[in-house]
């Protein structure tokens, strides 16, 4: 298409500003930034939007449009929603350089250029290529009659031989064509894309899984209600930010192919915002229980307001849900916390200074929305035409997210009969558990609702990727409680749960309520020094004795301990005759001076090795 044409548009309300004989340059694409420096994601030949927030002075309007111009980017269209009108700095500066500028009026969203763009440009490729855009709308329409995201896949699929799957940061499918893929291969896929991601790598990141060629293709904000993804740290995106995976290596693809792709991702991305703004209503019901909740407020007045929140959340249920409530924190190296892992501050590729701190609170809301997404809320009694994400209700103070989960009251009885029938969560198994199928072993039967173990297996991998060496992420999850009054108790316990999660080890860590009534809850809090005098006092000449010996007699004593002194279960265990476990434990006793008939001793060993 050709720049004339955007001033042809009625609907676009674009003004030209100069560059009038420049009108006839050929439009290839469309981006939106406000990085100071975009030259990198340019290829040349693109209409660039920009809402001007790189611009601090006259001055920086020279260099800008100088890199524009350099790129050979088509035109220029500058939002005055920021700034009001067009500065003259700018006007001048893309005259300079014969740069075609145009003025978006503020009540025009950069979505609805960026769609217009798209669909010309796609629409003027032929054969295959034109196939897939050119039915693009239907990409916009919401559920069963519209298709969503899968139709466009199903023509990837169709007319290009694609097989392409939309990805989020943990690698739940939001939408594919064809055969889902494994939670596993999605969890991989995920994690090596939030990888390149924070290492700066161009896109479409290409990997190998198991033999099989991916090109992974970021789905970038193309909205106007938050600052342009390109603008901001990377850090405020990375852990929320979709992405589509395409089952090809697009090294070798024409360009006319990779501008296709990328078209594909920008009319994704708007699907991607307009999900972040139904979410809207619900972040705002969680605000207000959460301010009365926090402010000490009557229990009828909260209750009243859960009544109000009940059926926008589970549409449909007919009965007040009990609820839990899940406490999440995301902090960064270099960003006025320490993540105590002695990772350095860095932004991770995103080209700017690592001095600007990141919005912690506000990225925990977009993490935890996110990990809470439970596809077992679609099925029957939840309403006709239930999306997943229509189940979360995240709230967020300065430096936490927290997430009001309703359950309804039919799922708190609903709990296998067999443990051992419970999916594997580390194999991907959804993290909700809403439907009782998503139970740990380890649970308690009859402990309903979302579990910390369960979270944690189904989003550690990938999102370890994405926090790389300067973040961490902590969770805490309280127990599920029926009424108002239950929701003060809930909230502390899920910050007290929090507060344990991130005594541990490890980018990502969660603990459960569960924790909170036994010596795990102490454990964690015991100073280092004290750690390491009583662990060493107890387990070094063991440690010691096995080295020398290769006696295994710290796993002997674990084996023991773990099956509550009984010789018999012991030995079985160990595949040992009695009298070799007996010649063992005789050897502890000696080498400690302890005694393992005593409680007491036991419980020191017990503890020591947890410690340890």
């Amino acid at each position: 298409m050709r720049l004339r044409a955007l001033l042809e548009t009625d609907a676009l309300g674009l003004r030209l500003l100069g560059g009038e004989e420049e009108l006839d340059r050929t439009v290839r694409g469309v981006m939106t930034t406000d990085l100071r420096d975009p030259s990198r994601y340019l290829s040349g030949g693109e209409l660039v939007l920009s809402g001007l927030a790189w611009r601090h002075s006259a001055e920086d309007s020279e260099p800008f449009v100088r890199i524009l111009a350099g790129a050979g980017v088509a035109g220029l269209a500058a939002g005055e929603a920021e700034l009001g009108a067009v500065p003259e700095d700018l006007v001048t500066a893309c005259a300079r350089h014969r740069l075609p500028l145009f003025a978006v009026d503020e009540d025009v969203a950069f979505a609805t250029v960026t769609e217009y763009v798209v669909r010309q440009v796609s629409g003027e490729r032929a054969g295959d290529l034109a196939a897939v855009v050119d039915r693009h709308r239907r990409l916009m329409t919401s559920g069963p009659a519209g298709g969503g995201p899968d139709v466009v896949l199903d023509l990837l699929g169709s007319d290009l031989d694609l097989r392409a799957w939309v990805l989020s940061p943990t690698g739940r499918q939001i939408a594919g064509a064809g055969a889902p893929l494994s939670p596993a291969r999605a969890a991989v896929l995920a994690g090596e894309h939030l990888a390149a991601t924070r290492a700066g790598r161009r896109s479409p990141y290409r990997t190998t899984v198991d033999g099989t060629p991916y090109s992974l293709f970021p789905v970038r904000n193309v909205g106007r209600g938050t600052t342009p993804t390109a603008f901001r740290d990377v850090r405020e995106t990375v852990l929320s930010d979709w992405l589509l995976a395409v089952e090809a290596d697009a090294g070798d693809w024409p360009a006319a192919r990779l501008d296709l792709l990328q078209g594909v991702t920008q009319l994704i991305a708007v699907e991607r915002d307009r999900r972040e703004a139904a979410r809207t209503v619900r972040r705002r019901l969680a605000q207000e229980v959460l301010e009365l909740v926090q402010t000490g407020a009557a229990p009828a007045e909260i209750a009243a307001r859960l009544r109000v929140a009940a059926p926008v959340l589970l549409p449909g249920l007919g009965t007040a849900p009990h609820w839990q409530v899940v406490v999440a924190r995301v902090e960064w190296a270099g960003n006025g916390t320490d993540t105590g892992e002695g990772g350095a501050a860095g932004t991770g590729g995103t080209g700017g200074s690592a001095a600007a701190l990141v919005e912690a609170g506000a990225v925990a809301q977009s993490v935890l929305e996110e990990i809470l997404v439970d596809p077992a809320w679609t099925g029957p009694g939840t309403g006709a035409g239930a999306d997943a994400t229509d189940r979360i209700a995240v709230a967020h103070t300065e430096d936490e997210a927290i997430a009001l989960v309703p359950l309804p009251a039919a799922s708190v009885d609903r709990v296998p009969a067999d443990p051992a029938s419970v999916p594997d969560a580390g194999e991907g198994a959804l993290p909700g558990g809403a439907d009782g199928a998503e139970k740990p072993q380890d649970a308690p039967a009859a402990d309903p609702g979302l579990h910390a173990d369960a979270l944690l297996a189904a989003v550690r991998n990938p999102l370890s990727a994405g926090l790389a060496d300067d973040g961490r992420l902590t969770l805490g999850v309280s127990a599920a409680v029926h009424s108002a009054e239950g929701l003060r108790g809930a909230l502390e316990e899920a910050r007290h749960a929090r507060r344990v999660a991130a005594a541990r080890p490890g980018r990502v860590c969660a603990a459960g309520h569960h924790e909170l009534a036994s010596h795990v809850l102490l454990l964690p809090f015991v100073p280092d020094d004290v750690r390491r005098a009583f662990t060493a006092r107890l387990l070094d000449p063991l440690r010691d004795y096995d080295r020398r010996h290769r006696a295994e007699l710290i796993p002997t004593l674990e084996a023991f301990l773990d099956c509550d002194g009984s010789w018999t279960r012991c030995a079985a265990r160990l595949h040992l005759h009695v009298n070799t476990l007996r010649y063992r434990v005789g050897r502890i006793e000696q080498l400690t001076g302890r005694d393992l008939a005593r409680l007491e001793d036991k419980l020191d060993f017990f503890l020591a090795l947890r410690m340890s």
